[in-house]
């Protein structure tokens, strides 16, 4: 609209420069002087009528000219502007791709972590089944083991009973040939007594031919009291297991086979055990690097958020980590060193804070979601808060959700996001972009100034 009216304004400066000439032009073709002078007033008339418009119009032109100075400076403060906007977005489509990547590798990072829970949970799984299956046959073993010493001390006992037997059936053997010495030798007397007093021998009796030389003629009732006797004691023996020594073998193979089960057995579960052990050890190792590490960023952080003081983390009841307690000591600025149960609400909470942040710089993750952390702390030691999430984010790279009722932390924020209730039972999500509203805020100063500047 300005370069429209500038263009007008300057059509119209040339028409009255052209008619200006062509009057100029007029006058000095009037030969009559008295008529020229009358032509002279009359044009002196005009002139001054025409100088009157020209100051009006050169008025108007110096006004539209200082409107389209305003103008080309309010054109290049807005293309200034455009040119930053644009930067900006340039940057923000960099920051996005950037940030997209980030999210890619994160996410990778995130997934081949989540995966290794489940490869160590089938990892754990499988030594599980093992220790299962090698307590398993190891249970097995050992009732096999039990069985086979029973069968090993019934074969005892039973090869105890035989050698018993065999034992009794040689003092009988014993008393036999005592007796068939006792027999012979009383025989011999018989003889001798017969060759004394009868003058003949045992074989000179026709009834004694059918018995051998050497052999007694006892009576039926001593034969039939020596049959009944040597029939007792053959009962008493009982049978004689003639295949004891092979079974016996057998069962020694049996038992051979058997502790070399168990030796393997005995082998496996110490492997497992050794297994179990070194996971232990590491995970001992990790848990104490990654205490070291919160102890050390922690005693930073409460420095930081308490402008001073001291504070560190120990392990408590016990000398192995894995079970041992955690027990919290910090001393804030002109205390002493105490617990954390004998510190106030708002020390407490900053203390909390502290460690919170320790471990998220241990382990930082790209978003971090903190809800009304800060609200039991007064406004300073909100601004301390907010700081320590600024200066985090720029270390760290993350991104802080925080959901909180402070304006002190909505004010350090860089977007804002709540819901209001323009209409009665209607809610309504309202986000607000700081920055941008700042350089709104700015632009229109900017642009008030502009605006006294040409009042001025």
């Amino acid at each position: 609209a300005l370069d429209d009216s500038l263009r007008q304004i300057t059509a119209d400066i040339v028409g009255l420069q052209t008619r200006s000439a062509e009057l100029e032009d007029e006058r000095k073709a009037i030969p009559d002087l008295d008529a020229a002078r009358l032509t002279i007033n009359e044009n002196r008339t005009k002139l001054a009528e025409l100088r009157s418009q020209q100051a009006i119009a050169k008025t108007e032109c110096d006004r539209l000219t200082r409107d389209q100075k305003s103008g080309k400076a309010r054109a290049e403060l807005v293309k200034s502007e455009t040119t930053a906007w644009q930067s900006r977005l340039t940057a923000a489509q960099q920051q996005i791709a950037s940030l997209s990547s980030r999210i890619s590798e994160t996410e990778a990072r995130l997934e081949d972590l989540r995966k290794r829970p489940a490869d160590l949970e089938i990892q754990r799984a499988a030594l599980l089944t093992e220790l299962s299956e090698a307590e398993e046959k190891r249970k097995q073993a050992a009732d096999i083991l039990i069985a086979t010493e029973n069968k090993l001390s019934e074969v005892e006992q039973q090869l105890k009973r035989d050698e018993a037997a065999l034992g009794e059936a040689r003092e009988a053997r014993v008393r036999a040939e005592g007796s068939v010495q006792a027999a012979e030798e009383h025989f011999k007397t018989l003889r001798e007594r017969m060759a004394e007093k009868l003058n003949c021998g045992p074989e000179d009796l026709p009834a004694l031919a059918e018995f051998k030389e050497g052999e007694p003629l006892p009576e039926i009732a001593d034969l039939e009291q020596t049959l009944a006797k040597y029939v007792r004691e053959r009962d008493n023996m009982g049978p004689v297991n003639l295949r004891a020594e092979t079974e016996a073998e057998a069962m020694q193979a049996q038992i051979d086979t058997l502790q070399k089960e168990k030796e393997d057995l005995v082998a496996g579960i110490a492997k497992l055990r050794q297994g179990i052990s070194q996971l232990n050890a590491e995970a001992r190792d990790r848990l104490q690097t990654a205490f070291a590490s919160v102890n050390e960023h922690f005693q930073e952080l409460f420095k930081s958020l308490f402008n001073g003081g001291r504070a560190y983390l120990e392990l408590m009841n016990g000398d192995d980590p894995m079970n041992a307690g955690l027990e919290i000591f910090a001393a804030p600025p002109g205390k002493k060193m105490q617990a954390l149960s004998l510190l106030s609400g708002g020390e407490r909470t900053l203390t909390a804070l502290a460690l919170l942040f320790a471990v998220f710089q241990t382990h930082p993750s790209p978003i971090c979601v903190l809800d009304e952390a800060e609200a039991a702390l007064d406004e300073s030691n909100i601004g301390r808060f907010c700081k320590l999430i600024q200066k985090i984010s720029v270390e760290t790279s993350a991104r802080f959700l925080v959901i909180t009722h402070q304006r002190v932390t909505m004010a350090h924020m860089d977007r804002l996001f709540g819901v209001t209730m323009s209409e009665k039972g209607v809610s309504q999500l309202v986000s607000v972009d700081l920055d941008a509203a700042i350089a709104i805020r700015d632009g229109s100063k900017a642009e008030e100034a502009l605006r006294a500047v040409r009042a001025a």
